[in-house]
């Protein structure tokens, strides 16, 4: 697969949005992890993730999410996650990453959650 891969960013005054299209590998991964590090050094403590339009993500994807998921919970913040695929929702499910980080259906569900 190729490595073509973009994060549109939308940030806010709390959150941050980022919605992914691609293949979550370990590119992918990467460019999402530098993202949310950069938004963490200046305060941003939520990340939302559409993966809407990345219908795949491999173990290596997986596992730069896994280290992302860590360092943001280390300041006592969050990943969320939403818009997954049936598959990708049950392998983060399975691979435990659910216990660290919120699935939401969809992006309005994930902000509804962050809000209240």
């Amino acid at each position: 697969m190729p490595d073509n891969f973009e994060v549109i960013v939308q940030r806010e005054a709390t959150y941050a949005i980022l919605r992914t299209e691609g293949y979550i590998n370990n590119t992918g991964g990467e460019k999402i992890a530098r993202e949310c590090y950069k938004m963490l050094d200046d305060g941003i403590g939520v990340f939302i993730l559409n993966l809407a339009k990345s219908p795949i993500v491999n173990s290596v994807g997986i596992a730069v999410l896994i280290e992302l998921i860590e360092r943001v919970r280390e300041d006592g913040d969050k990943v969320i996650f939403c818009n997954c695929t049936p598959v990708i929702a049950k392998t983060f499910k399975i691979m435990g990453l659910t216990q660290y980080a919120e699935l939401y259906e969809n992006e309005k569900e994930a902000l509804a959650n962050i809000r209240s």
